[in-house]
């Protein structure tokens, strides 16, 4: 407990000393508070856990939130490049076709008309007989399966 300075006045009637009496145990009870506080290791190590607790949680919310935003970002990368990659699938198949076009016209220049006449005869010929040549075909499919079998 502190004195007060002497030049300061002390109580002037019994109810001011009371007063005094009454302020002061208020200010050492909470200093006695205060000390009891700090010397409650208990206490004080599951205010720092909480505490870290919530750090953690505080923590992995932000990740989790940065997660998913890179997630994100990701699968719009993915969709970026799958359309690319679709377009330059679509630009190399469109080469080849124009390609293939062009081999096919260099091998009619250089056949000769006969075989040129009699190949045209033979497509015409398949594509109004289409469900002869789909029987023709299924008999020959079955019977190399059943002569496969029988090796």
């Amino acid at each position: 407990m502190t004195q007060p300075p002497h030049d300061e006045p002390t109580a002037s009637s019994p109810e001011e000393l009371r007063d005094q009496v009454e302020q002061t145990r208020h200010e050492l009870g909470e200093t006695v508070e205060a000390l009891a506080a700090k010397t409650d290791v208990k206490a004080r190590a599951q205010e720092k856990a909480a505490e870290v607790k919530e750090q953690a949680a505080t923590k992995a919310a932000e990740v989790k939130v940065q997660a998913a935003v890179k997630a994100a970002e990701v699968k719009e990368q993915a969709a970026v490049k799958a359309a690319e990659v679709k377009e330059q699938a679509a630009a190399k198949a469109v080469r080849l076709k124009d390609k293939a076009g062009g081999l096919a016209h260099q091998a009619q220049d250089r056949l000769p008309d006969p075989v040129l006449e009699t190949t045209a005869q033979g497509a015409r010929w398949a594509r109004s007989n289409n469900r002869a040549l789909l029987l023709a075909g299924g008999a020959v499919a079955v019977l190399l399966l059943v002569w496969r079998r029988k090796r």
